[in-house]
């Protein structure tokens, strides 16, 4: 690990003026990604600038038709919220798939759409539950959020403050686990805002989390499992490493969308 300097600012307005005098420096969040990346001299910060104790960055509201995390909030407290469990259930559930325990203590919602690893279970849900992600400068669609590998939307500087999720009437999210890391090599959420309109993202399969239209088209005019079971989704572009193949990959997109739709309708 390279050398670097350590700051813990007291409040947002002081973390975004350390962000704007430290050019090479980063925002610290849960450190469940960055961290590592120091420690094997793949990230080499001038600055790290915690996040870890500001209070206006936690915490959850939900009102009307949306939830609203605030970016600091760990996996491990969507996973408990009372007012997550009500509003979407689905979200709960599938912040209690991510990692381990460790993990889900340490790790925040802010933190894995920013680093926008693309084996995270957030960007399905981002995306199936059409949130706006809310930064410091200006409100993000979960259609324009996710570029690519570890790609976003935000400038030098910016900082997300919280996400807001839509509640759909039905949703579920499924994944096929990484043994060892629990990470997905395909997740897939499902969600059903009635009305014939379905979402459908899918996580761990390419570059970056992507919507599957072809199964939400399918999903809207039929909401049932059958609906997805025979269609193929092309390989081009997605995943191939040790783990699995693009073709494995393509085959567990339906896999697990027929599972989310499965569950979703119990």
């Amino acid at each position: 690990m390279h050398a670097f300097q350590y700051h813990r600012p007291a409040s947002t307005k002081d973390a975004l003026a350390l962000g704007k005098q430290k050019s090479e420096g980063r925002y610290l969040a849960g450190g469940q990604s960055l961290v590592q990346a120091m420690k094997l001299r793949l990230s080499s910060p001038s600055d790290l600038i915690d996040l870890g104790t500001i209070r206006d960055l936690t915490g959850i509201k939900a009102s009307g038709n949306a939830v609203e995390i605030a970016a600091m909030t760990r996996h491990a407290e969507v996973a408990a919220s009372a007012d997550v469990k009500r509003a979407i259930p689905s979200l709960a559930a599938m912040a209690n798939l991510i990692g381990d325990r460790q993990v889900r203590h340490l790790g925040t919602l802010g933190g894995s759409l920013a680093n926008n690893d693309p084996a995270a279970d957030y960007p399905a849900a981002v995306l199936a539950l059409n949130a706006t992600v809310i930064t410091d400068r200006r409100k993000i669609p979960a259609d324009q959020f996710f570029k690519g590998l570890y790609e976003t939307a935000l400038e030098p500087g910016e900082l997300i403050t919280a996400v807001s999720f839509q509640a759909p009437k039905r949703g579920n999210y499924q994944k096929f686990r990484n043994p060892a890391s629990r990470f997905a090599l395909v997740g897939v959420y499902v969600a059903d805002f009635g009305s014939g309109n379905v979402r459908v993202g899918v996580s761990g399969a390419g570059p970056c989390g992507f919507r599957q239209t072809e199964m939400e088209k399918a999903l809207s005019a039929k909401f049932a499992p059958e609906a997805v079971a025979s269609i193929k989704v092309k390989p081009d572009g997605l995943n191939n490493d040790l783990h699995a193949s693009p073709e494995y990959r393509a085959h567990l997109i339906t896999v697990m969308c027929k599972r989310a739709v499965e569950q979703a309708l119990k």
